[in-house]
């Protein structure tokens, strides 16, 4: 186990336990640490056989409060980290055998000139066995406050230690006073590595999960209040053109017609980032209904959202179903945001005047749908890119032709959400072509597992 630096800790007698007391036991000569019972050898090599592969920060201290209560004595756990460059230190996780709890998640203080300080400075465990009287000593200290209000009476406070760095506390506190002695300091110590770097490495998943979702929102949000007014100014800019307000010079009608196209343009990124929020953040819920007709309520809906783009380009397009009536189970809502993804797809990379075949068909089980347009294609060393986010093909056919790299990977994650597959085909220079099966058919039953279940 790796000695953590510790400076201003020198013990000259043994410590007065019945206040507070910083604890290296690897520096102080009268720390004598008793043998580990077998029980204690017992729990000690399970925590560290199993503490580094639970996968939260809930999970991991939720398993320490219910495996070491039989070699610590304690009625409460508390876990805070340092925030704020070490400015701040802010309670992550709190359970106790008692309610309520006063110092709950949440719970922030300052740092710089609380005891924690001290523990922060020397890298040592700290034991406070009389919080009454440390706090008659402390009045200004809230957490002690709080902590004496639950019945606390003695503190255990262990630094966690990554790579030589404090990165935050677990406290182990007890409603009886003098609960805690020097032999807990060398349990807590026994695993205190391990407990560091899981906990460290749960917080930062927490930390980037929560920053990945504060963004989801923020882009949805600024996509959807950019959203109507940029469709407001392409149906005015739309309207002038088409001469309702008077009869306009070329030149005007050209300025008009460039002022329309990077407005679509404008509202095709609002609509993949839209997308794009929803599909990383917690609102893709699969809503399943069945039934569906497919063409009526998900395809034919889908090419009027691209039409403007499909007649601007003078492009055709064929639709070839091989059921005139399909219904399917599926959720519409983002089934159309599939089929809008490949028809905007086809659009922008197809040739100019060129086709956009259109098939659907139902055969063994399952509903297949594809879209295949004429056009530079790719080549089948770039396939495995295709449906990965923000990734954009390298080919000089199709990099001027701007694109986010979302909708193939918006695509891909709905159909995944219903249980289908997703694939792409080319021949360079010649066609593209994208196709999706989905099973059929899709009960609730189907999804029980599934995080993404929105069904009553």
């Amino acid at each position: 186990m790796t000695t953590p630096r510790r400076s201003r800790v020198t013990h000259e007698a043994p410590p007065d336990l019945s206040k507070m007391s910083y604890h290296d036991l690897f520096r102080d000569p009268t720390a004598a640490i008793q043998p580990l019972e077998p029980e204690e050898r017992r729990v000690l090599r399970l925590v560290n056989q199993r503490i580094t592969a639970l996968p939260t920060l809930d999970d991991v201290i939720d398993f320490l409060f219910e495996r070491t209560s039989g070699i610590f004595p304690f009625d409460r756990i508390g876990l805070s980290f340092i925030e704020e460059d070490g400015r701040r230190v802010v309670s992550r996780y709190a359970r106790a055998t008692y309610e309520p709890l006063l110092l709950d998640r949440g719970f922030s203080d300052d740092l710089r000139g609380s005891s924690l300080e001290q523990v922060l400075e020397s890298g040592a465990p700290r034991i406070i066995n009389d919080l009454v009287a440390y706090l008659d000593q402390h009045p200004h200290s809230r957490s002690t406050k709080l902590i004496v209000q639950e019945g606390v009476r003695s503190n255990l406070t262990c630094p966690l230690i990554v790579e030589g760095r404090v990165v935050g506390f677990m406290f182990r506190s007890s409603r009886q006073a003098n609960a805690y002695n020097q032999h807990h300091v060398a349990l807590q110590l026994a695993i205190g590595d391990l407990l560091g770097q899981a906990v460290e490495k749960a917080w930062r998943i927490e930390q980037l999960t929560a920053a990945n979702r504060a963004y989801m929102e923020m882009l949805g949000f600024v996509s959807h209040e950019l959203k109507s007014p940029v469709a407001s100014m392409v149906t005015d800019a739309r309207l002038l053109v088409d001469g309702y307000l008077g009869p306009l010079e070329d030149r005007q009608k050209e300025k008009l017609e460039r002022l329309i196209a990077r407005g679509e343009y404008l509202l095709d990124l609002v609509r993949e980032y839209l997308d794009l929020a929803r599909v990383e953040g917690n609102e893709l819920k699969l809503k399943l209904q069945s039934n569906v007709a497919f063409e009526d309520e998900v395809l034919e809906p889908s090419i009027e959202v691209i039409r403007p783009q499909i007649e601007a380009r003078g492009m055709l397009v064929e639709l070839d179903s091989t059921t005139s009536r399909l219904l399917v189970d599926c959720d519409p809502a983002l089934m159309r945001i599939v089929m809008v993804n490949l028809l905007g797809n086809a659009v922008k990379y197809g040739y100019e005047g060129g086709h956009i075949d259109i098939r659907v068909g139902a055969d063994r089980g399952r509903v297949r749908v594809t879209v295949r347009n004429d056009g530079p294609g790719f080549r089948r060393r770039d396939r495995a890119r295709l449906f990965r986010k923000f990734s954009r093909l390298k080919d000089p056919a199709v990099t001027a032709r701007r694109g986010t790299g979302l909708g193939l990977y918006n695509a891909w994650r709905i159909v995944q959400l219903h249980k289908g597959t997703i694939r792409a085909d080319a021949k360079h220079g010649d066609w593209a072509e994208f196709s999706f099966e989905i099973p059929q058919p899709l009960r609730v039953d189907d999804f029980a597992d599934s995080r993404h279940k929105d069904v009553p």
